[in-house]
C-alpha cells in the first residue's frame, strides 16, 4: 500500500492568515478573562485565561515556525528548515504540560481555602471564551491533519473550548446552588485533561527528532520488498527516518548476487519503495556477495566499542 499521510493541502498564505486571526483573538480573550477572573474571584476563569495565554504563545511560535520552515536548504541546514515545525510542536506540548501541573497545584490550594466566586461574571466570560475558542479550533482544524505543529495548536484550542464549557457549568452551579468548591474542582479537571492531551501527543515530535522510523510504516515489509527485487541477495544497515514530518527517508546497504551496482537494480528498488511505501528519498550503497559485511546488523550500524 502506498504511504499516504492524508494531509490537507492549504495555501500557505491562507494558512498564515488563519493563524494570525487566531493569535489576535486569543490575545484579546486572555486579557478579558484575566481581568474578569480577578474581579470575580474565579480561579477556573483565570485557569482558562492562562491556558488561552499559552495558546497565544503557541500560535506565535507556530506562526514563526511555518515561516522559517519554508526556507530552502543551505550550507548550514543541508536538510532544509522543515523540522522547525516539529521543534515548535515539542515546545507547545511541553508548555501544555507545565500549565497543567501549575493548575493542579493552584486548584488544590483553592480546595483547601475556598473563596467566593461571582457566578454571573464567570458564566458571561466563559461564554465569550467558548465562542473564541471554537472559532480558533475551526480555523486550525483543516490544517492540523498534515502538520504536527498545527495539530499541537488545534489540541490547545479544542481543550480550551471544552474548558470554557466546564467554566460555564461551574459558574451556573455556583449561581444555582452556591457550590463554591466546584470552581477549583473544575480547574483540576481542566488541568488533568490538558495533561492527558499533551502526554499522549508529545511522543510524535520526540520520535521524529530522535530519528525514529515512521510509526505507520512496516519496516519488515520494506526490507522484504527490497530483498524480493531481482538481483538482490540481502540488505543490511537499514536506516528509516522522517527528514520532515511528511517526508520519509531510507538508506541501506544492498548486497547483490553478481556484484552488480547497475542502475537497473537501483531503479527497480527505488520504484518499488516509492510505489508501495511512498519513500521517494533513498540512498543505496551496493556490495558484492563475496565482499559483503559479515554478520552485519539489519538495522542501524555497528557500534564502535570504547
Amino acid at each position: 500500500m502506498p504511504h499516504d499521510h492524508g494531509h490537507a493541502h492549504i495555501d500557505p498564505a491562507s494558512g498564515d492568515r488563519r493563524v494570525s486571526i487566531a493569535i489576535w483573538a486569543n490575545a484579546l480573550l486572555t486579557v478579558v478573562q484575566i481581568v474578569g477572573g480577578i474581579l470575580s474571584g474565579s480561579l477556573a476563569l483565570i485557569a482558562d485565561a492562562l491556558h488561552n495565554f499559552s495558546d497565544m504563545a503557541s500560535l506565535v511560535i507556530a506562526f514563526a515556525a511555518r515561516k522559517i520552515s519554508r526556507r530552502p536548504a543551505d550550507k548550514r541546514m543541508t536538510f532544509g528548515y522543515g523540522r522547525i515545525e516539529v521543534v515548535a510542536a515539542l515546545i507547545n506540548y511541553t508548555t501544555l504540560i507545565l500549565v497543567g501541573i501549575y493548575l493542579i497545584y493552584e486548584g488544590g490550594m483553592r480546595m483547601i481555602e475556598p473563596t467566593e466566586v461571582a457566578g454571573w461574571t464567570v458564566v458571561i466570560l466563559g461564554s465569550v471564551a467558548l465562542v473564541v475558542d471554537t472559532l480558533t479550533a475551526l480555523l486550525t482544524y483543516s490544517m492540523q491533519k498534515g502538520s504536527v505543529n498545527i495539530r499541537a495548536l488545534f489540541l490547545h484550542n479544542l481543550s480550551d473550548a471544552l474548558a470554557s464549557v466546564a467554566v460555564i457549568i461551574g459558574g451556573s452551579l455556583i449561581l444555582l446552588y452556591n457550590m463554591w468548591w466546584v470552581d477549583p474542582a473544575i480547574t483540576i479537571g481542566i488541568a488533568l485533561y490538558i495533561l492527558y492531551l499533551a502526554l499522549t501527543e508529545i511522543g510524535g515530535p520526540v520520535r521524529i527528532l530522535m530519528l525514529g522510523s515512521p510509526p505507520d510504516l512496516d519496516n519488515d515489509a520494506i526490507v522484504a520488498a527490497i530483498r524480493d527485487v531481482d538481483g538482490v541477495h540481502d540488505v543490511h544497515h537499514v536506516h528509516l527516518w522522517q527528514m520532515q514530518e511528511n517526508e520519509t527517508a531510507l538508506d541501506c546497504h544492498i548486497v547483490t548476487i553478481d556484484g552488480s551496482s547497475g542502475e537497473g537494480i537501483k531503479a527497480a528498488i527505488k520504484a518499488r519503495l516509492a510505489e508501495e511505501f511512498g519513500i521517494r528519498h533513498s540512498t543505496l550503497e551496493f556490495e558484492d556477495l563475496e565482499n559483503a559485511h559479515e554478520s552485519a546488523q539489519l538495522y542501524g550500524h555497528e557500534q564502535t566499542k570504547a
